[in-house]
């Protein structure tokens, strides 16, 4: 199999072990975690009065999933993650759900996770900055396949990065996210070795076979199917993006 059509393993190391720095270098990241959260408490299952079946990819070490379980309580979820590290650490910050039945937390990749599931089986598949580290193949598979397990009606969301179109802008933004880095990781935490794994992270995700514009990825969206496209949000390279399966 080509690579761009491989999960890849980003997450390792004290990359993984401490990620949660990303919540000093990266503020947008948490933000995108509350606004999935809040569109998954907002969303009305259309003609449903049972437990809603949701499915979170790349669930990290939990900062999302705690979103998702602290908005509503009708649903059942299981999160996937493919870095044992971050699922350990997730396994601990949520192990009261866990024991409560209303979490399952799976190692495992996107796409090998989505292809466990029955066709029209989910309602609701939420992801917060996951997609953007997929090479692109890897990530039309795993966006075919998320339309495929929902059922209809059911909706996707996204919060993430989306790199602008402006690319003079996209640049400036890249600039100053860096700069943010070397002052936070280097300089207050003296931390040169998350500093090292972070930049080159960045890089990766900046790389033209990572990189994910929005207008393309709403049109590939369109393309495989996904009907009621909507951008709720959109600062610099963050947004929050819907789609849902069409009822036909």
């Amino acid at each position: 199999m080509n690579n761009e059509h491989q999960a890849e393993h980003h997450f390792h190391g004290a990359f993984a072990d401490e990620y949660h720095f990303l919540q000093r270098i990266c503020p947008p990241a948490a933000v995108m975690s509350r606004l999935v959260g809040e569109f998954v408490r907002d969303w009305a299952a259309p003609g449903h009065d049972r437990q809603l079946s949701v499915l979170e990819l790349g669930c990290g070490t939990g900062f999302t999933t705690r979103h998702l379980l602290l908005g509503r309580t009708d649903i059942r979820l299981l999160s996937v993650d493919n870095a044992p590290a971050m699922l350990n650490q997730a396994r601990e910050f949520l192990a009261d759900a866990v024991e409560a039945g209303r979490l399952e937390l799976r190692e495992a990749d996107a796409l090998g996770a989505l292809r466990s599931q029955p066709d029209q089986s989910v309602d609701i598949v939420a992801s917060a900055y996951t997609l953007h580290n997929f090479l692109f193949g890897y990530r039309h598979q795993v966006l075919a396949e998320i339309l495929r397990v929902l059922r209809p009606g059911g909706v996707f969301v996204n919060g993430d990065r989306y790199a602008m179109e402006d690319a003079a802008a996209h640049l400036a933004n890249t600039q100053t996210e860096l700069t943010g880095y070397f002052r936070i990781l280097l300089d207050e935490m003296q931390r040169p070795d998350l500093l090292e794994q972070w930049v080159l992270h960045h890089f990766s995700d900046e790389s033209e076979e990572h990189l994910m514009k929005l207008s393309p990825q709403l049109a590939e969206m369109t393309e495989l199917g996904f009907e009621s496209l909507q951008v709720h949000f959109r600062e610099t390279v963050n947004a929050l993006v819907s789609g849902v399966k069409p009822w036909r």
